[in-house]
């Protein structure tokens, strides 16, 4: 009995001490281990900032390019109406000059020059990218003219959609689309304002919660029924749709994204829109509704109109198939957060007929009526109401160009031809070794041998000096730790350095642990949980 007791003592002490040293091995790290990590992570910043932040795009001019607005140099006023001078840098600055400050990324505005280091900023916020013209030295550039044709709108305080929202992506879920933009707020359009799916139908952006609150009862037409039937291509009689709303949103209550809401277009269906508000700023182009190369008009307010009607000749069908538009890809469909599983039945309450609708009898709508071939003049009349109007891809080619028409289009470049976006070159160095991207801008140990080129002599020496005092520091407590075999545990580390930044008594205190380490004594007392590998 008492051999099975002494067998059973160390077989519990080998127990605890094998827990012990796994606890321990969780919070434990290898040198190679942790270099192996600081290169993923390299790779993976490589991989969120793959273009050169050398050169500032301010000398290039006016761009459509990525815009960042920055609230710590300047910062909105709490009052809207108090004056204030908004100011946008370009994606390189906001990297080298305005890293760690409170950005907003606008993404891409057209015709837009950078004003870091101008006069929109304060001079103790200069840009450090381009060469100061007093110096003639890179950097400490400030006081300079900005871009007087630069156009500013709300998205600089970080206020966003029709509902004037602060954007936090850290809490708000779902997809924002942006609005090509026909003009900017002073004449009426948005400025390419990014909007909630669920503004654009005038349910707000809080729709989803909202009907998942009311046990996803939704709104009900002029007729008493609820607008999810959809309409068949043959004008077939409508028919129920295959699985229930309130199914729908019980499948997306575990999603992080919620749905697209009733009277939003399908993703598929569209290549980007312009909002109401561009729209009601150009009246004449929304007589474009429901014809080759658009959707139907989608309401603010959900309007009630005859859903039974099929389109026209020349319209498009009122029920789409995916598969029927060639994939592709603008500017005005780029999204601030990416939204999967978005698939729900449409409402046919938007789909209407152009001969059910009167539109408004001004000047503006029959523009071009005097033209010979206008092509605007024997469309539709424009549908009633306010309204966003979306767009498919190749949407330009069935535009009027008669010459009324082209006046018009000429105030707006943007629907005569596809922008190009203004891209940063890609960097070139930092190549990974652990299948990360070849982006960026090197590895920590190549920017600071970069740096210690660079910096003068005097200081390079001082900077050398320290090092080597700091590694002989170092060079006993790592040696107890290699001769044993033993990993350096996290809590060693933090013990030791609290030690170094102590009195000298301390720094005595802890070499004469790692001496005694080295000489076999118990000096640190504490070592033996430590796990090999």
């Amino acid at each position: 009995m008492s051999t099975l007791q002494s067998s059973d003592q160390p077989l519990s002490a080998r127990r605890e001490s094998l827990s012990q040293q796994s606890h321990i091995s969780e919070d434990s790290q290898t040198a190679a281990d942790f270099l192996r990590d600081q290169e993923l992570l390299e790779a993976d910043a490589r991989e969120a900032l793959p273009y050169s932040i050398d050169t500032c795009t301010k000398i290039l001019g006016p761009l459509r390019q990525a815009i960042f607005s920055c609230l710590t140099c300047n910062p909105p006023p709490q009052a809207a109406a108090e004056d204030w001078r908004p100011a946008g840098v370009c994606y390189a600055c906001s990297v080298q000059c305005h890293g760690e400050h409170n950005l907003v990324e606008i993404f891409s505005k057209r015709n837009f020059t950078c004003d870091c280091g101008t006069t929109r900023f304060p001079k103790e916020s200069p840009c450090a990218l381009r060469i100061n013209k007093e110096t003639n030295t890179k950097g400490n550039v400030h006081s300079e003219e900005p871009d007087v044709n630069n156009k500013y709108n709300q998205n600089f305080r970080n206020i966003f959609c029709g509902c004037a929202c602060e954007y936090d992506p850290f809490q708000q879920k779902g997809t924002m689309f942006q609005c090509l933009g026909l003009g900017t707020h002073e004449t009426g359009g948005c400025g390419e304002d990014w909007y909630h799916p669920g503004c654009l139908v005038g349910m707000g952006s809080n729709w989803f919660e909202n009907m998942a609150k009311s046990n996803g009862k939704l709104p009900i037409d002029c007729a008493g029924n609820h607008p999810l039937a959809t309409i068949s291509e043959d004008n077939e009689k409508q028919s129920k749709p295959e699985t229930s709303h309130l199914d729908r949103l019980a499948a997306h209550e575990e999603d992080e994204d919620p749905p697209m809401p009733p009277g939003f277009p399908d993703e598929d269906d569209f290549d980007g829109f312009l909002c109401h508000k561009c729209v009601d700023a150009n009246p004449w182009i929304k007589r474009y509704a429901n014809t080759s190369g658009f959707l139907p008009a989608v309401f603010t307010k959900q309007a009630c109109v005859n859903q039974n009607t099929e389109p026209q000749d020349g319209d498009v069908s009122s029920k789409r198939k995916a598969g029927d538009e060639v994939d592709g890809s603008t500017e005005a469909k780029r999204v601030k957060l990416v939204s999967e599983n978005t698939e729900s039945s449409r409402p046919s309450c938007n789909q209407y007929s152009p001969q059910s609708i009167e539109g408004p009898n001004d000047s503006t709508t029959r523009i071009g009526e005097a033209s010979s071939g206008c092509k605007l003049r024997n469309l539709p009349s424009a549908p009633a109401g306010q309204f966003s109007l979306f767009f498919k891809e190749g949407f330009r080619e069935q535009f009027c160009h008669c010459s009324d028409c082209y006046r018009l289009l000429n105030l707006h470049p943007q629907l005569l031809e596809e922008e190009e976006v203004y891209e940063p070159p890609i960097s070139e160095d930092g190549a990974s070794q652990n299948g990360g991207s070849t982006h960026g801008s090197g590895s920590l140990l190549e920017r600071g041998e970069s740096a210690l080129r660079n910096v003068d002599r005097v200081r390079a020496i001082e900077g050398v000096m320290a090092y080597n005092h700091l590694k002989e520091q170092l060079k006993p407590f790592f040696q107890q730790f290699a001769e044993s075999g033993k990993a350096v545990g996290a809590e060693d580390i933090k013990a030791y350095f609290a030690k170094l930044r102590g009195d000298e008594q301390g720094i005595k205190e802890a070499g004469q642990a790692a001496s005694d380490a080295q000489n076999g004594t118990d000096g640190g007392g504490k070592r033996h949980e430590q796990s090999g590998y």
